[in-house]
């Protein structure tokens, strides 16, 4: 029987939602987790266009995510185990020094950074330094330099990107 309405799904969601706790809790070693696994995996199990899935064995469907999402998480939290190991092992001042490589790179970003400020018109580049490095709100910059608190969310972003552009990395 074909599957594919989203009030369906959560009906045989909460159905059999415990049984789904029970069986991610030995993976992730947590019940607590086991439902946060549970919901992660409700949520892959409805997706946005789910009327255009369709699934024979929604049962096992839903089983099977809750056990992918599970082992992600179990290898997430093994991984950062390990990592916070190291670290501890490693100590808190070698992690606190930057290495010479670490130093020359930051270096190099850093020119790049003033740079790409160098490029950008004065105001733009004045209502970035207020925001991201004087800690202004967008309202105290657009008091300041007498314009839209719009426009200064504008330029502080411009400038953003534009700085992103240069030493190529996804703005946030």
């Amino acid at each position: 029987m074909a599957f594919n309405h989203d009030e369906t799904r959560l009906k045989l969601y909460l159905a059999h939602r415990a049984a789904l706790i029970d069986y991610a809790a030995p993976i992730v070693g947590c019940r607590a987790r086991a439902e946060d696994v549970v919901q992660e995996a409700y949520i892959r199990f409805v997706p946005a266009r789910a009327a255009e899935i369709r699934i024979e064995q929604p049962v096992a469907y839903l089983y099977r995510i809750v056990r992918n999402v599970a082992l992600d998480w179990s290898r997430r939290l093994s991984a950062e185990t390990r990592r916070n190991d190291a670290r501890s092992r490693a100590g808190v001042s070698a992690l606190s020094t930057p290495s010479p490589e670490d130093v020359a790179l930051y270096r190099d970003e850093l020119r790049c950074v003033e740079a790409a400020l160098a490029e950008l018109p004065d105001r733009v580049r004045l209502a970035f330094e207020m925001h991201r490095l004087g800690g202004c709100t967008l309202q105290q910059i657009a008091d300041r330099l007498d314009v839209s608190l719009a426009t200064a969310g504008r330029w502080t972003q411009e400038a953003l990107f534009h700085i992103a552009r240069r030493l190529q990395i996804p703005a946030d």
